[in-house]
């Protein structure tokens, strides 16, 4: 069935991210297994490292070297996971212009400012009050700044970006940047000044090497660059195939850290991430995603 949401937009009514049998079928072997204990205590650890305190602003940054890769929604699915551990502010930031899908995956209207006016609007006096007048607002102390208001053509320039986030990092805990794709100038800026980085990519054989060659480039950058890098494999289809053992071992050689995203049937329909859809995979490996891109964040190179 066919909804409509924020300014217009059309999608398909959310459904659960797997099936009722897999879930029946998983809740099943957590009765039988002894498998249940080992989770919560792997629950417990990763809470605790999302909710470690900062002394200032985290800038998490989330590219891809092509469209498609499930960047928005990761990026989505990354600040959603913070906003539900941590107390302080989170932003939402795009700095992808070229009618990026993140207000569309927040279910977000449009907003009256954009990333490239923030950079003139923002001032040293102001409040967070002040501040957020200028954002959309989000459930759970969270806003976002979107990179366009739905037109075509709008471009942000890197000097447009590094104001923006220079005014903005010091109201909010975490900054979760939707960047354009490698190797645009934005996206090349943002990795560079983030603490923490993610790169996305189809887990297919194209995906991967792709990929590869990408962060093979990425190894003559400052070592922070590299070593502050998670990249994540997102299963776009169900049993794609892939080997994921030697994907992943081939993306780990060049230093970054790799995780996986599987596949889920409510964020393949393609509307707003809504938490209690996604299936228990999804939100398992979106919390250790969210808590291995915020530890390095917060590591010293």
């Amino acid at each position: 069935m066919v909804d409509e949401g924020p300014d217009g937009a059309v999608w398909v009514k959310p459904q659960h991210g797997e099936s009722f049998g897999a879930r029946a079928a998983r809740a099943l072997r957590r009765t039988l297994s002894s498998s249940a204990a080992r989770e919560v205590a792997e629950a417990t650890r990763t809470a605790q490292v999302l909710q470690h305190p900062v002394t200032t602003g985290r800038q998490i940054a989330v590219t891809s070297i092509r469209g498609g890769s499930g960047k928005s929604t990761l990026a989505a699915l990354l600040g959603t996971t913070y906003t539900h551990y941590r107390q302080d502010p989170v932003l939402f930031l795009e700095a992808d212009p070229a009618l990026g899908s993140l207000p569309l995956r927040l279910g977000a209207r449009a907003g009256r400012w954009t990333t490239s006016d923030i950079a003139d609007i923002v001032k040293p006096d102001m409040s967070l009050l002040d501040v957020t007048g200028y954002l959309v607002q989000l459930p759970n102390n969270a806003w976002l700044l979107p990179a366009s208001k739905g037109e075509i053509g709008v471009m942000l320039d890197s000097r447009a970006y590094e104001r923006a986030v220079v005014a903005l990092r010091r109201y909010f805990g975490l900054m979760v940047i939707d960047c354009e794709t490698l190797p645009a100038e934005v996206a090349r800026v943002a990795l560079a000044a983030a603490h923490g980085r993610v790169v996305t990519t189809p887990a297919t054989p194209e995906g991967i090497n792709s990929t590869y060659a990408v962060l093979q480039w990425m190894q003559g950058l400052p070592r922070h660059v590299i070593a502050g890098t998670v990249v994540v494999l997102t299963e776009l289809v169900p049993h794609s195939g892939l080997n994921l053992s030697e994907a992943i071992q081939k993306l780990r050689s060049t230093g970054v850290g790799v995780q996986i995203l599987p596949y889920d049937r409510h964020l393949a329909a393609g509307g707003p991430v809504r938490t209690e859809f996604l299936a228990a995979p999804t939100r398992e490996a979106a919390a250790r995603i969210a808590a291995d891109v915020f530890q390095l964040s917060q590591t010293r190179y």
